[in-house]
């Protein structure tokens, strides 16, 4: 496996663009639920219109290859990606999301007020139960699936691979070296593309972390009566 600060490439000189794309909001992500590897978790209304509109900036990107992990949410997504472009998805085990075992399927906010383990992975996720994946053997699969891609020719220069949170996270962290522990700290938003732009004989270059053409940071929170009593009490004592 190549070092994070090496290039891949499949021939001398030539720059390829690398686009990192997370899947839409599924149910899970709206309950907070831990989906790991479990089959069947599908994007909502609201994810495929993500996902739609993600596909609809990226429409003028000349994508050589959509690589998809094969898990529904990341497909469905793919599947938006590849309208209109005569392209074929190729499924791509090694991408799908991190394997978590028997925290699979459970709530997170439960976990995190009555697991002390799931606690310390959070804080410490190169340390996990046998059953875990840890983010080093996470980031270990991904780039060598990322890799094993770029060395083929069907890749072409303008790859897309649709993943996972984590996977991105993970490989964001290989092409900017940083340590695998302290990529959870990367935002990644639903319908996001980060970009890494590599050539033979250069450092990578990351463009992009988590771009999206509706980020979630923009939209203001919806206002509660607790809220607009504590703005109100705030703008009184302001006026005193």
């Amino acid at each position: 496996m190549m070092n994070g600060r090496e290039t891949q490439g499949k021939r001398t000189g030539v720059k390829r663009t690398v686009l990192l794309i997370r899947h839409g909001q599924t149910t899970w992500n709206v309950q907070h639920r831990l989906p790991g590897q479990l089959p069947g978790i599908e994007l909502t209304a609201t994810g495929q219109e993500q996902a739609q509109r993600l596909a609809e900036a990226l429409r003028s990107l000349p994508l050589s290859a959509i690589i998809s992990s094969p898990l529904e949410r990341a497909a469905e997504t793919a599947r938006f990606l590849a309208r209109g472009r005569d392209l074929v998805i190729h499924y791509e085990p090694d991408l799908m999301d991190i394997e978590l075992g028997h925290w699979s399927g459970q709530i997170f906010d439960d976990l995190d007020t009555h697991d002390a383990a799931w606690k310390a992975f959070v804080r410490n996720p190169t340390v996990a139960p046998l059953d875990v994946e840890t983010f080093p053997a996470l980031e270990e699969r991904a780039v060598a699936a990322v890799e094993r891609w770029l060395q083929r020719e069907a890749a072409g220069d303008f790859p897309a691979f649709v993943a996972h949170a984590d996977v991105i996270k993970l490989l964001i962290a290989h092409y900017t070296g940083l340590e695998a522990g302290r990529a959870r700290s990367l935002l990644i938003d639903n319908a996001s593309v980060s970009v890494v732009e590599l050539k033979a004989g250069q450092p990578p270059r990351v463009r992009a972390i988590g771009w999206s053409p509706a980020p979630a940071w923009l939209v203001p929170p919806m206002p509660t009566p607790e809220s607009e009593e504590h703005a109100a009490g705030e703008q009184q004592a302001l006026q005193k």
